[in-house]
């Protein structure tokens, strides 16, 4: 994390979350100008332990930074598993039974290297998700603490390596034996206020390509345009995690969908029917072995 409040993230709501069911929370901040490290502190737990790190602005390539700082998280951790958690997920109170319980049952079982988790992508605002090829439906984020893994290109997912120079050389590499979850991941990446939306988005574009190009790219906006959320989305009438109410209260922004405007090739737009009918997603990148 690196300021979070500056650009919209729920930092304190995401730790909050997963705190009551870890034994050390390892947060992994980066300077920043906006109180990020003081409110992480005032959060007022003995579990949480912060290390300080200084961001690599030239590691903008795949955005190399983000596993860069999560690699650091992970080489502290001291547990039998290590929880990944970045600071726009948040999870639901109602799945800590069943994520806590999981690690327990497979403690003894060295086949199983980790969980994956569904994904929740809020799109505009806390009503809406994102349910097309352009959203990761699944990803790891319990790893068994191993010496060779790694967190895999910009911090997506995760892979095992024999060797550290395996690792910084990307060769090798293998995907881990995951069990699938129930539990879920609630993603803000796309729901804040506008303002500070426009902002995340460019300082994160920044870490894939050059500030230059992403300075010209958004030259015309003032703040994000909503407008250009060309995607199908669905409504999401489910609760949301407690921690989060609060924040959805005092939403201070009006999102409004055009389910006509829908920019997707005739291609995806089959793709994506074929899923919602049979629940198949064709192709699905999986960077993880599910195993029973």
């Amino acid at each position: 994390m690196r300021n979070s409040f500056k650009y919209g993230y729920p930092v304190i709501e995401s730790i909050k979350s997963i705190l009551p069911i870890c034994d050390e929370f390892i947060a992994v901040v980066g300077k920043s100008d906006d109180g990020t490290r003081e409110a992480i502190e005032a959060i007022g737990s003995d579990k949480i332990r912060i290390i300080d790190t200084e961001w690599d602005d030239e590691l903008v390539k795949g955005g190399k930074v983000f596993a860069q700082q999560a690699n650091i998280g992970l080489k502290a951790v001291t547990g039998d598993w290590a929880f990944h958690i970045q600071s726009d997920e948040v999870f639901h109170e109602d799945d800590l039974a069943e994520i806590q319980q999981a690690m327990k049952d497979n403690l003894e079982d060295q086949s199983v290297e980790g969980f994956l988790f569904n994904f929740y992508h809020f799109i505009g605002d806390y009503k809406h998700i994102g349910t097309t090829r352009r959203w990761h439906r699944r990803e790891i984020r319990i790893v068994r603490n191993l010496p060779g893994v790694f967190s895999y290109k910009d911090s997506q997912g995760f892979r095992i390596y024999p060797s550290e120079q395996d690792y910084e050389n990307q060769v090798n590499s293998r995907k881990l034996n995951v069990k699938l979850l129930n539990a879920r991941i609630f993603h803000y990446s796309y729901c804040r206020n506008p303002d500070l939306l426009l902002g995340k988005v460019k300082r994160f574009n920044n870490y894939y390509q050059s500030q230059e190009k992403t300075e010209e790219q958004y030259a015309a906006y003032q703040t994000f345009d909503f407008g250009t959320v060309a995607d199908i989305l669905a409504p999401f009438t489910k609760s949301h995690p407690v921690t989060m109410h609060k924040t959805i209260a005092a939403q201070d922004w009006v999102f409004k969908h055009n389910p006509k405007k829908i920019a997707l090739s005739f291609r995806r737009l089959m793709l994506h029917r074929i899923e919602q009918v049979t629940g198949w997603r064709i192709g699905e990148y999986k960077n993880y072995k599910i195993i029973s």
